[in-house]
């Protein structure tokens, strides 16, 4: 009997599976399947334990060997791999940027209670609304960054951080490396889910323990890497690392306590949204109380901030919330926070250190600040090595000396200050302290305008300053040298090619195409401008040269002269020479000006070094006068006497509100920065705040995009609008 051959396979071909092979493996793989899914839903299972309820029920080394059999199980059967897996928290290269992400609704910020009296203010207005007092749950407020977690069909899709509250950043990948953060929702989770079929955005805090914070900056001081400010800056800057294995790397925990829209869920209350966040397996900080009277909210609040020392994690007040959902959505909004919530802040910590010396900061408007120079200290979660001393008549005051044993607290748990010293410990022939009469940086003598708190370098020279005026200088507000940002700004004057705006103009096309950027490429080599952008600049340095005068004023960054001041300057004194030849009567007698502000002109116009610069602007071929026929076609003053505020954004039009404002002015209108009864209209754009509510708290008519427009093209108002 013949053998039938198979004509497709080689007689030395390797043997094949036969069907009986192929069943077994088809066996083995079911099986496989079913033991990674049963691993997973165990791992899960203690994660939330340990997370969301505080108690676990095996030991770390028994939860490692479930996790190390995973791994190989997957490894072996990589078609069973799933994103939600426990194993895929470790993520890898992100990329290059962030994309935005659109929030499902507005996240919006907390009014602050900055002591108790402030709380039971807002209590009574919560009392008032409903004419009686509603309960009203209590819980910590986490030092840490925000972040919204979306899921869909119980998966988690996306996580973004905060943002500007309406757009955030997407950090998914780096999220899923944050251990307490389900991959998706518990069983009991999903049962408590009214809509099904979309997605649900919920919210709460990143944070880093203390203890991790310490040993972030003990590694960071070991490695020659700058350190963390705060808990908080480390967990916001671990959520936006580029590379999500860094992210894992950092021990990051989670709270949650909100939802976009509580309409999703059967909760019908903060305090049983809680309890929904915990049975979908998500951490939930434990103290939490649901408070029937004030008593009892003055009395958690109070029990907390004693207790913030000892917690394994930075708070800084307690947030309040009306318990109800209906009730919370009865009280609604503001522009900027909800009414129906607080945030009751407690007072700041104070330390006392050692004040070892008093330095001098000056700052990118001249200004000069006293700086304490301390002997370290932790302060409200973070290490303070100097604080503001704010001017010289502050020091006095305080009667601050070097060597003195100063208290020093965190204003606002932000800014480090010190309030004063300790009398009974100064050491003997502690001298006061004074301003020096030169600037620290430039040399050049320093004033003190009559009236005012601080002493100030107006020279414009000034090597302190300079990158702020340049930045100035070339922005779109001033001379719009379109394409000269901060960071080749910043190698100008790095390099000691640019040190004043004068010297932008001596910068040629082939000079900017070597400029080094401070980059390296793969090979090693530092990475020039090129010659694309280099043109591009040097186009748009020269069109610059052509700016009306009234934007070389405003650029020069005067202070207290801002774009309509210069404006007015301008048409009082149409020229640079008929300007820096008026003297502080000439100037106080212009419109708007005054006295102080002339003052303030004079001298800066008086100052050598300002002189000079703009004697070389002079030469460089900027233009220092208006042509007396510029007005000549100027637009009938239809609006004449009329006055706008602008707030929001003009999206349909693409105008920026500087645009808006120099297109309203060309008909005569005055725009004003703040609403009051004289405002004839508030033109409101997207996202409109404060100066909206004020409009209508006052009756002051409101335009909208497509109504400015319309003012635009016909330089009339809309007919009834006054």
């Amino acid at each position: 009997m013949t053998e039938h051959l198979d004509p497709t396979i080689h007689p030395n071909a390797p043997e094949q599976p036969s069907l009986l092979d192929e069943r077994a493996l088809a066996d083995a793989t079911s099986d496989a399947e079913a033991r990674v899914a049963a691993l997973r839903k165990e791992i899960e299972r203690h994660t939330y334990l340990y997370y969301a309820k505080d108690a676990p029920v095996i030991s770390d080394a028994a939860f490692d060997s479930l996790m190390r059999e995973l791994r190989e199980l997957e490894a072996a059967h990589p078609e069973l791999v799933d994103a939600t897996s426990p194993t895929q928290r470790v993520g890898g290269y992100v990329g290059e940027q962030f994309s935005a992400v659109q929030h499902e609704a507005r996240m919006y910020s907390l009014d602050n209670a900055m002591d108790l009296a402030e709380l039971d203010a807002w209590m009574d207005r919560v009392e008032e609304a409903f004419g009686r007092f509603v309960p009203l749950t209590c819980e910590l407020k986490i030092d840490g960054s925000s972040i919204a977690l979306t899921y869909e069909d119980g998966r988690l899709i996306r996580a973004a951080t905060r943002g500007d509250g309406t757009t955030g950043e997407d950090v998914t990948a780096n999220v899923r490396t944050v251990r307490d953060v389900p991959l998706r929702l518990r069983d009991e989770g999903m049962a408590g889910l009214v809509r099904r079929e979309g997605a649900i955005e919920l919210r709460g805090e990143v944070y880093m323990p203390k203890d991790s914070f310490e040993a972030l900056n003990v590694a960071a001081a070991e490695n020659g890497k700058a350190s963390f400010a705060n808990p908080r800056n480390a967990a916001a800057g671990s959520l936006r690392q580029k590379d999500a294995s860094i992210t894992a790397m950092r021990d990051l925990s989670t709270f949650m306590y909100a939802v976009a829209d509580a309409s999703a869920l059967a909760a019908t209350s903060q305090w049983e949204l809680l309890e929904w966040l915990s049975d979908a397996g998500f951490h939930v900080n434990p103290d939490v109380e649901l408070c029937e009277t004030r008593e009892a909210v003055r009395v958690f609040c109070e029990r907390c901030q004693k207790r913030r020392e000892d917690l394994p994690y930075e708070i800084d007040g307690v947030v309040v919330k009306v318990n109800a959902f209906s009730q919370q959505a009865a009280m609604g909004f503001t522009s900027r926070a909800p009414r129906w919530a607080i945030a009751y802040k407690f007072p700041p910590e104070e330390k006392t250190t050692l004040l070892r010396d008093i330095t001098v900061q000056v700052g990118r408007t001249g200004k000069l600040t006293p700086v304490a120079e301390l002997d370290p200290v932790v302060v409200a979660g973070s290490t303070v090595a100097r604080a503001t001393l704010h001017n010289e008549d502050e020091v006095h005051r305080k009667d601050v000396r070097i060597g003195d044993t100063v208290i020093v607290r965190k204003a606002g748990d932000v800014i480090p200050e010190v309030l004063g010293p300790v009398l009974s410990l100064r050491p003997e022939g502690a001298q006061t302290w004074a301003m020096p009469k030169a600037c620290p940086s430039c040399g050049s003598l320093v004033v003190r305008e009559e009236g005012e708190a601080d002493f100030r370098c107006i020279s414009i020279d000034c090597p302190a300053q300079a990158l702020e005026r340049l930045i100035h200088w070339c922005s779109r507000g001033a001379m719009d040298i379109d394409g000269m940002g901060e960071e080749i700004v910043s190698r100008l004057v790095e390099t000691g090619r640019v040190s004043d705006v004068a010297d932008l103009y001596s910068l040629d096309e082939t000079e900017l195409a070597l400029l080094d950027t401070g980059r390296v490429n793969k090979e090693g080599h530092s990475i020039t401008l090129g010659a694309t952008i280099a043109a591009k600049l040097a186009r748009a340095i020269d069109d610059s040269r052509g700016r009306d005068l009234s934007r070389v004023v405003f650029g020069l960054g005067i202070r207290h002269v801002g774009k309509r001041t210069a404006e007015l300057l301008v048409e009082a004194f149409p020229s640079m020479d008929a300007l820096m030849g008026a003297d502080e009567e000439a100037l106080a007698a212009v419109d708007g000006i005054g006295p102080k502000m002339a003052r303030t002109i004079f001298l800066f116009l008086r100052t050598p070094d300002n002189v000079s610069v703009i004697e070389r602007l002079a030469a460089h071929g900027v233009r220092l006068a208006n042509d007396p026929a510029d007005g000549a076609a100027a637009l009938p003053q239809t609006l004449e006497g009329l006055t706008f505020v602008l707030t929001g954004s003009l999206v349909e039009s693409g105008m920026t509100r500087d645009e808006a404002s120099a297109a309203l002015k060309a008909f005569g209108a005055k725009v004003s920065s703040s609403v009051s009864k004289k405002t004839s209209f508030v033109v409101a754009g997207e996202a409109a705040g404060s100066k909206y509510d004020k409009a209508v708290s006052l009756g002051v008519p409101v335009l909208d995009e497509a109504q400015l427009m319309a003012v635009l093209e016909t330089g009339q108002v809309p007919d009834g609008a006054l």
